[in-house]
């Protein structure tokens, strides 16, 4: 079922992203543009995403920002500040 008219995002593809540690429709438009446009999906995306567990949610809980914040090594964003250094 398709979630995101405008850019072609389906349901499998959030729950796909969210499986990968995506815990908000922000962090799902990150990685998608879902949610970008014209905004009619983001209440589907929050209802997909539900309020499970979620490993950024609760370090954020626990007053650990920093570590949400952190970037993770062998991500895209860290791969980028390498070849800068």
């Amino acid at each position: 079922m398709y979630v995101c008219s405008c850019f072609g995002i389906t349901d499998k593809q959030v729950k796909d992203h969210a499986a990968a540690g995506a815990c908000t429709p922000r962090q799902i438009a990150s990685a998608t543009k879902a949610g970008t446009d014209c905004g009619s999906c983001v209440r589907t995306i929050q209802g997909i995403l539900g309020r499970g567990a979620c490993p950024r949610r609760e370090l954020l809980e626990k007053g650990d920002a920093a570590s949400v914040l952190a970037v993770e090594p062998g991500s895209a964003r860290s791969t980028e500040l390498a070849e800068v250094a």
